[in-house]
């Protein structure tokens, strides 16, 4: 009886606590006084979120969301120009204006800024002041593509860790641009001018903490050369590559996504993917005519539209081994020269295998032609069959009897 008379006590007691801290009105004790007192800045300390309460002022031309107090939106407005930037903001959003000079004045006070977007404007890189990004020690996104860049607009803040360029018509890479960047993770230059003269000084060289580089939509003819380990996605589609050196990945362990569609690959050496971590190639749109080793860690495989006229499995996986089996799950093999599916033994090397996308093969100049069977699938159930239906991930076929046989081609145990 004593101990259930303490533990009603307790619940009456905790109760009554409860009662009085709702009924508390804190507004009397946090009420924001007229007169806020002005943040220093400890150049000794590292950056932290002012206490509260927030300061209030924002720029007349932007909005401050209370429920967002460190961020000022100033996106989709027609700005020509960059408004003052209180001291407390930590997320700056100027993308979709007309603003063409990047001056230091608007950013005298900021002290905090970890985020700022400028995308989609017209700024020029003689436009933007020297050192205004450089200044700002707890910058740590900027965002830049969609402008009218020639250069890479250096110097930048070590604090760094993703740059966002694409989009842009940089065709320089001064030696020192990307000097004092230790910390950046992601790159994107897709979408500029770079051709190889630009990386022949091997620009990327000293970026230990790169994981992803994307170099898309450029003038290059070679790979980029002296990646870092550290890179793990690389992005090179729609340039003009025509070979990858022997062994170029060796260096490169760690990549799990690489992307070279749309350039001018012929012949791939014959353990180039010979990769432990990669997970996603793309090679579609290239000139390649046979098919090469696949990694056992590799699950998606893209090499549409290229000239392949048979899928040689034995090149592709030499060697069967239970224990440590291929991890692919998906191919796609549309827009090539082929006549007739796939062998059946693929079924054995890769036997996580569940859908090779045929589509249309080009095995006439006149006329493409699609192979009997344009999707395999193998143990979908009706649900997931549905739902690629659903999603445009099956082509329609003319007839009932055509769709009769298309299914009929499927794996059981669902079809």
């Amino acid at each position: 009886m004593g101990f259930l008379s303490q533990s009603i006590f307790h619940l009456l007691w905790a109760a009554l606590v409860i009662c009085q801290y709702e009924d508390y009105d804190f507004e009397d004790e946090y009420e924001e006084p007229d007169h806020q007192n002005p943040y220093y800045l400890n150049p000794n300390t590292q950056a932290e979120v002012p206490r509260f309460p927030f300061p209030g002022e924002c720029a007349r031309e932007c909005f401050c969301p209370p429920a967002f107090p460190l961020s000022m939106y100033c996106d989709h407005r027609k700005l020509k120009t960059i408004p003052n930037i209180p001291s407390h903001v930590q997320q700056l959003y100027l993308q979709n204006n007309d603003i063409e000079a990047v001056p230091a004045a608007p950013f005298t006070n900021v002290t905090f800024v970890r985020e700022i977007n400028l995308s989609y404007n017209k700024i020029q890189f003689h436009m933007i002041d020297q050192g205004v990004f450089a200044k700002l020690s707890s910058l740590v996104q900027l965002h830049l593509q969609h402008n009218e860049l020639e250069e890479f607009p250096f110097p930048l803040p070590s604090s760094l860790e993703r740059l966002l360029l694409g989009f842009n018509k940089i065709s320089r890479l001064p030696g020192d641009a990307l000097e004092g960047l230790p910390n950046i993770t992601m790159l994107d230059l897709c979408s500029n001018l770079l051709d190889d003269s630009v990386l022949k000084d091997q620009p990327f060289s000293n970026m230990k903490n790169l994981m992803q580089l994307n170099l898309c939509n450029n003038k290059l003819q070679t790979m980029p050369p002296d990646l870092p380990s550290s890179l793990m996605h690389l992005s090179l589609e729609n340039n003009s590559i025509s070979y990858i050196p022997e062994n170029y990945f060796h260096r490169l362990p760690k990549i799990i996504a690489l992307r070279m569609s749309h350039n001018n690959l012929q012949n791939i050496p014959r353990d180039t993917f010979n990769l432990p971590n990669l997970l996603e190639l793309n090679l579609g749109h290239n000139k390649l005519k046979q098919v090469f080793y696949i990694p056992r860690s590799l699950q998606h495989l893209y090499i549409e539209g290229n000239e392949i006229e048979n899928i040689n499995v034995t090149l592709m996986c030499p060697t069967l081994d239970p224990l440590y089996i291929h991890q692919l799950t998906y191919i796609r093999v549309d827009q090539n020269k082929l006549t007739s599916p796939v062998s059946s033994y693929a079924f054995f090397c890769f036997p996580l295998l569940r859908t090779i996308y045929y589509g249309e093969q080009n095995v006439t100049d006149n006329k493409p032609t699609q192979l009997r069977t344009p999707v395999f699938r193998r143990f979908l159930t009706p649900e997931e069959y549905q739902e690629a239906e659903d999603n445009h991930e099956t082509h329609n076929q003319d007839t009932e009897e055509e769709d009769q046989e298309a299914e009929d081609n499927y794996f059981h145990p669902y079809f």
